[in-house]
């Protein structure tokens, strides 16, 4: 029963940042008929105010909000590429916030281009060994090595899913010293909604440190089901 409770209240506190960040974007994302542009249209004024023209934005895919470096693409999420509410506007100048990082060769976003496609890799390939660990056992027919792949594949993870945390810095860089003064000396939202917007950027900000938690309470499921074996 302490075990189940324990279980439970570590499930919680890992979980809980990732919904608070869907909750905040739920919560102020509903429309607002009196914003002046979508937050894709802002995006685009705010590349060509910075002299960013050789920058696009582009739609992409639910919750996949992003700046990439390769393409030089700001990419918003539907609701927030043709939504006019306070978290299209807020995550729009976010991910701006990231291709002014970008295009200024500021060291923050050495963080991204560094560590970003390293834990991707470590992830994947400690996925791949994860699910390779049957067909180990089957070849190998030793228990120490079935473990060992295992153990491997859960380390990958775990240090896949701490990278995430290193960008942190750069986050909080694009939302709090990028975004939210350009919104406050643009005026681009009544003073009013500022507290929101900072909620929102709070938010965009804590969405890959959120997300590096969920992993690793996914890592933890891998091992209780290996220890029960």
């Amino acid at each position: 029963m302490l075990f189940a409770i324990v279980g439970v209240l570590i499930a919680f506190l890992v979980y809980f940042p990732q919904l608070w960040v869907r909750f905040v974007m739920y919560r102020h994302g509903k429309e607002m008929p009196g914003m002046p542009g979508t937050g894709g249209e802002l995006a685009e004024h705010l590349l060509d105010k910075f002299d960013l023209q050789d920058f696009v934005v582009e739609e992409t895919m639910p919750f996949g909000d992003h700046f990439d470096p390769s393409d030089r693409a700001v990419r918003l999420s539907p609701k927030n590429y043709s939504g006019k509410s306070l978290t299209a506007i807020a995550v729009a100048t976010h991910e701006v916030g990231h291709a002014l990082q970008f295009h200024g060769n500021e060291p923050l976003f050495e963080l991204r281009k560094k560590y970003i496609p390293q834990a991707l890799a470590l992830k994947r390939l400690g996925i791949i060994l994860m699910f390779a660990v049957p067909l180990v056992g089957i070849i190998a027919k030793a228990p120490v090595i079935v473990f060992l792949t295992a153990a491997v594949s859960i380390v990958l993870q775990l240090l896949g899913a701490l990278m995430y945390l290193i960008v942190l810095p750069e986050e909080w860089d694009a939302s709090f010293n990028k975004a939210l003064p350009i919104l406050e000396q643009g005026q681009y939202v009544p003073n009013e909604y500022l507290p929101a917007v900072s909620s929102v950027l709070k938010a965009a900000a804590l969405t890959y440190f959120s997300g590096a938690l969920a992993d690793i309470l996914n890592i933890g499921r891998w091992l209780v089901i290996i220890f029960r074996r």
